[in-house]
C-alpha cells in the first residue's frame, strides 16, 4: 500500500515555489517600473496641455482608436481629431496625418477619421491617412519612412503621450506630445510602455509603401475619396 509524502518535504517544496514566485513577481515589478521611468523621463519635457505652448511643426500625427459601425468616431479618437484639428486652425501645423487600423475591409479607422477632419475644415490637400498604422510604433516608423516627417506633434491622451513622443523620437521624428484629454487604464499603459521601450531600442521594421511626401496634396495618400467627392 502507498503512503503519502511526509508533510515536511510537501511543505519544503511550496516553500520553494511561493519564493520562485516571489522574486519572478519582483522581477517584473522592477521591469515594469524601470521601463516606465525610462519613458517618462526621455519624453515628459516635451508634452503639453497648452495649445499656445506648442512650437510649429510640420503635421499633427493623430493615433487611430475605436470608431463605430457606422463610421463615427469613439471618443478617445474624437478628442485626439478635434485637438489636431485646433493645432491646424492655430498655424501651428500645416497638415494633419490621421493613422490606423484598416486590417479588415469592416473596420476602417483611417477614413473615419479622414472624413471628421475633413468634416471640420481642413482643406483636403492638408489631410494625409495612414492605412498600416497597426500601433504607435508603426505609426511613428511610417510617418518618417512613408511620409518623410521631419517635425511633428503626436496628439493623444495624456495616459500614451509621452509613450508615443518616445516612439516619435526613435522613429527620428523630432515629436512633440499634445495632450488631446484623460483616458484612465494606467496600469494597461503601465506595461505598454515596456513593450515601448523595446520598441524604441530595436526599432523594428514595420510595413512599407511607397513614398508620400508630407509637403505635397494629402489626396495621394487617400485609397477612397472624401465626402465632398474629393
Amino acid at each position: 500500500m502507498s503512503t503519502a509524502p511526509p508533510a515536511h518535504g510537501t511543505d519544503r517544496w511550496a516553500r520553494r515555489l511561493l519564493r520562485v514566485g516571489l522574486v519572478g513577481a519582483a522581477a517584473c515589478t522592477v521591469v515594469v517600473a524601470s521601463a516606465n521611468v525610462v519613458v517618462a523621463t526621455r519624453a515628459g519635457d516635451h508634452v503639453t496641455r497648452e495649445l499656445g505652448a506648442v512650437e510649429p511643426a510640420q503635421v499633427a500625427i493623430v493615433p487611430g482608436s475605436f470608431v463605430h459601425p457606422d463610421g463615427s468616431l469613439g471618443r478617445v479618437v474624437g478628442e485626439r481629431v478635434a485637438s489636431a484639428v485646433a493645432l491646424h486652425e492655430a498655424g501651428t501645423v500645416d497638415k494633419v496625418l490621421v493613422s490606423g487600423d484598416n486590417g479588415t475591409p469592416a473596420y476602417n479607422e483611417p477614413d473615419a477619421m479622414r472624413d471628421a477632419v475633413l468634416a471640420a475644415g481642413v482643406p483636403a490637400e492638408d489631410v494625409f491617412v495612414d492605412y498600416a498604422g497597426f500601433s504607435t510604433w508603426h505609426t511613428m516608423r511610417r510617418a518618417h519612412d512613408v511620409f518623410g516627417v521631419e517635425s511633428a506633434v503626436v496628439v493623444t491622451q495624456d495616459t500614451y503621450v509621452v509613450r508615443a513622443v518616445d516612439l516619435g523620437t526613435a522613429a527620428g521624428i523630432e515629436v512633440q506630445g499634445y495632450v488631446a484629454g484623460d483616458a484612465g487604464r494606467h496600469v494597461r499603459e503601465a506595461l505598454a510602455r515596456v513593450r515601448g521601450l523595446g520598441e524604441a531600442t530595436w526599432r523594428p521594421r514595420v510595413t512599407g509603401g511607397p513614398t508620400i511626401p508630407i509637403d505635397g496634396d494629402g489626396r495621394t495618400s487617400w485609397s477612397a475619396t472624401g465626402p465632398d467627392g474629393a
